[in-house]
């Protein structure tokens, strides 16, 4: 009866933060986060601990997964490049310089704790650059954090692996290399088995409830057998939810969708405020053992979790200006690139070779590539913005609490690592909204209107196409231009028109998966478009249903 009790409580609170936050100009997370920690400081308020196991298998592989079934794969691959190195080489930088600085502030702390300690704080957190994404932030920026952050976490947790090992024993850096490299591509390949298999199974199963329960296991299923081999279990879910994403739309009816999208972000709200709230609730203890069991106590926890944080975000603002630089250099060569795809463009326009059709799409997709990096130009604005985001958050929590216990100053390491994230998600989640809007950035996305009317042109040649092929019965040929000229309209929608509707539908669907692959159009304009075909058949279907009942 205490559990229901805890349980119903627990919702109630994330439902509140939710409704509440926007009202006081916030994030939910960090509403949730000051009750769990008004809550712990209460004198009745039982000491409360979680397993660190239960975070990291059990609400990471799902909250990773919802993240990554929802990223846009299209804007994924165009910053590939940025996103890896945030994901490896900045979490490897940061690790080893803040082993150094957490050696310099904690007398007889070993090399090999303190790197493991900086692989603790490094990655950001998915669940934290949430926040970002509801502040109005560029979506290249966004896309970015979010890339990041379901990367970084395979290098950080091999790292730490490694160095807590070495605390033990000797690890060659050439083992911690094969560690590394089976982690990332052994999940990958796992990921990308269990994402695919499990796609093709759902796509046989009509019944929207069924393959929606079906999709709550895949970020389990990915998740153990990886675990399992030595892999990264984290990694494999998000390579089996980017699987899913870019799938579905092709292999799940809209039903389908549409049920996914519900029940994913029910499961994500709930999970996401139980994340946040835990690590509130959590502090009592950690600030109780250190005061009892570490000279200066918290305060020395606090000053050191300054300390690091202070010193990644440093390294992470070098490593930005880096990205800027490069992204210049990019927007430089712009026209020596367009240059080159003319001249290509003109070589195999006409071509009858079997592999020319293949090399004019790669040619479109790479023109669609330039034209958006010309248009979402990555600046110092959003370079400030990106090192401003990235946010730490529950993985570094429950990294920490994987130390062995046996560890020397564990409580002190622990709590360190709590408060940079707590200190990262209250003082730069808290001023992120208002940095957005001073430097401008809030609402920024240009064109997006523009490139609706072109899209919406280019279905409603697609919808004329499918007019033209089909033959309609007798009496209802002017249906035709009526039909091209007002899609919306219902007033000449008799039981006869139904197959008529579906078949332009599924053409426009056709079409717009062809956009999607080329790149021609922005992910959120493709979204709201697929969106709107999907009610539409569902209208359609359920009206279908109802005249033959």
């Amino acid at each position: 009866m205490d559990s229901i009790l805890v349980a119903v409580l627990v919702v109630t609170a994330i439902v509140s933060a939710s409704v509440l936050a926007p009202r006081i100009g916030t994030a939910a997370p960090l509403v949730l986060l000051a009750i769990g920690l008004v809550v712990s400081l209460l004198p009745f308020t039982p000491e409360f601990e979680v397993d660190p196991e239960l975070i990291l298998a059990g609400l990471l592989p799902p909250l990773l997964y919802s993240a990554a079934v929802n990223m846009p794969t299209m804007d994924f691959r165009r910053d590939f490049r940025t996103i890896s190195g945030l994901s490896v080489l900045l979490v490897i930088v940061s690790s080893l310089v803040l082993g150094g600085v957490f050696m310099l502030v904690i007398p007889g702390l070993d090399f090999a704790l303190a790197v493991a300690l900086g692989a603790i704080v490094s990655p950001t957190d998915a669940v934290a650059t949430s926040i970002a994404k509801r502040l109005g932030v560029p979506s290249r920026v966004v896309t970015v954090l979010e890339g990041e952050s379901l990367l970084n976490d395979a290098t950080a947790l091999v790292l730490l692996r490694s160095a807590v090992a070495a605390t033990a024993a000797s690890v060659s850096l050439a083992g911690i290399l094969v560690d590394f490299v089976w982690a990332v591509v052994g999940a990958v390949s796992i990921g990308w088995i269990v994402g695919a298999v499990v796609l093709r199974i759902r796509a046989r199963i009509e019944d929207a409830a069924l393959t929606t329960a079906i999709s709550f296991t895949v970020p389990f299923v990915a998740f153990l057998p990886a675990e399992h081999l030595g892999a990264s279990g984290l990694v494999a879910a998000v390579t089996a939810g980017l699987v899913m994403g870019h799938g579905q739309a092709r292999h799940l009816g809209p039903k389908q969708r549409l049920s996914d999208r519900q029940n994913w972000r029910t499961i994500e709200l709930l999970l996401e405020g139980l994340v946040f709230l835990v690590m509130g609730l959590e502090v009592s203890a950690l600030v109780q053992d250190v005061e009892e069991t570490t000279e200066g106590g918290v305060l020395r926890a606090m000053v050191l979790a300054a300390v690091a944080l202070a010193v990644a975000l440093a390294i992470r603002a070098v490593y930005t200006l880096a990205i800027v630089v490069m992204e210049r250099r990019r927007y430089r060569r712009s026209p020596q690139l367009r240059e080159a795809l003319d001249e290509w463009s003109t070589k195999v326009e006409g071509s009858e070779h079997p592999r020319a059709e293949r090399l004019r799409r790669r040619l479109r997709r790479f023109s669609a590539d330039i034209d958006f990096y010309d248009a979402s130009r990555f600046g110092r604005r959003e370079g400030f913005i990106l090192v401003w985001a990235g946010m730490r958050g529950a993985v570094t929590l429950a990294a920490a609490q994987t130390l062995p216990t046996d560890t020397e100053n564990r409580s002190l390491l622990v709590l360190v690592a709590f408060f940079v994230a707590l200190t990262s998600l209250v003082v730069q989640g808290g001023t992120l909204a208002w940095f957005v809007r001073r430097l401008g950035l809030a609402g920024q996305e240009e064109g997006v209107d523009d490139e609706w009317q072109r899209l919406n042109a280019r279905m409603m040649a697609a919808a004329g196409d499918v007019l033209d092929d089909v033959e309609l019965p007798a009496g209802l040929g002017d249906v035709r231009g009526r039909v091209t000229q007002a899609m919306q309209d219902e007033s000449f929608d008799p039981a006869v028109m139904y197959d008529v509707r579906l078949e332009i539908i599924e053409r426009q669907r056709q079409v717009l998966l062809q956009e999607r692959a080329e790149g021609t159009y922005s992910s959120e304009v493709l979204t709201r478009m697929l969106a709107q075909l999907d009610a539409d058949q569902i209208g359609i279907e359920l009206r279908r249903s109802g005249d033959s009942a």
